[in-house]
């Protein structure tokens, strides 16, 4: 049995401890009989943040945020989103934004009490689309990293050139940190490239391959895709909660002329760079990340 149908199997919210810092494993299912697979820290009943990772990333993305989180008090769960991960890939390629934002409300509903949402690029958008689309009641506060309804289209362009740019694999490890390494050049290629394997697995014909179904960006439209996004715009009006939007001073994906434009329609919009850090921020510059997201919670979120 391969690891798509072990992971089909698990049903039902079943907990299983882990040592490290007292994490916890979770598994939701969600309405559609899908089940995501989260890490969790920290008393659940304590103040939540939920963080959503971006596309081609998995949960572990927030591995040191988590832990920040936690020694600050809150009740941290990052989760890998359907299609990723440990997560299930959906029988039916089902990857869009309302289908994602669902399963963001499935997790959101075991929780004790409304949290702050953290989400990266594809996960910022789905954040945008539960709380704008859905008026959703149940967030306290929302963390957009790297992303916008209007974004840089060259730079969605490049983002999936790299995630279908190797549909054969790799030979080995260090292949696929060469590979990151080119797409990410402000970021130093760490001599130890061991912890990648979190995002790869390797399949029958002997390869390492990227661990998200390949039926997310295979089919993916860049000028659909950003239309679709550009429409997330008018509904932003509802937004009324506490909202910071973190963009990385190197990133290809957010712009200024993005960023006015949603202010527009979320004037309590707050604004943070990240010197030295491209579009993938929490990786680049987790420590000024960190310094990014944490006053804002303490003020408006604290715990």
């Amino acid at each position: 049995m391969d690891e798509h149908s072990q992971a089909n199997r698990a049903r039902g919210n079943r907990v299983v401890m882990t040592a490290a810092d007292n994490l916890r494993l979770e598994r939701v299912l969600t309405t559609s009989g899908n089940t995501l697979v989260a890490t969790a820290g920290g008393e659940p009943g304590n103040p939540p943040v939920v963080l959503l990772h971006g596309g081609g990333q998995t949960r572990h993305s927030w591995h040191h945020t988590v832990r920040a989180l936690v020694s600050r008090g809150y009740h941290a769960v990052a989760y890998d989103a359907r299609g990723h991960g440990d997560s299930d890939w959906d029988a039916h390629a089902d990857y869009t934004l309302a289908r994602m934002a669902a399963d963001l409300q499935a997790v959101v509903e075991r929780l004790p009490t409304p949290p702050a949402l953290i989400g990266a690029s594809m996960g910022g958008l789905t954040v945008l689309h539960a709380v704008a689309r859905q008026n959703a009641a149940w967030a306290h506060a929302m963390v957009l990293v790297d992303i916008a309804p209007r974004v840089n289209p060259a730079g969605s362009k490049r983002i999936i050139e790299f995630m279908t740019g190797r549909p054969g694999g790799f030979a080995n490890v260090e292949e696929a940190a060469d590979a990151v390494a080119a797409y990410n050049p402000h970021r130093a290629r760490p001599h130890d490239v061991s912890g990648l394997m979190k995002n790869l697995r390797l399949r029958e014909d002997g390869r390492l391959h990227w661990h998200w179904d390949p039926r997310i960006f295979n089919s993916f439209d860049v000028e659909q895709a950003t239309a679709e996004m550009n429409e997330l715009l008018e509904p932003c009006r509802n937004i009324k909660i506490p909202s910071l939007l973190v963009r990385g001073e190197h990133s290809d994906i957010v712009t200024d002329e993005g960023i006015d434009e949603l202010k527009v329609r979320l004037p309590q919009l707050e604004v943070a760079s990240v010197g030295g850090a491209g579009h993938m921020i929490a990786g680049d510059r987790n420590s000024a990340f960190e310094c990014a997201i944490l006053p804002f919670l303490e003020e408006h979120f604290p715990a």
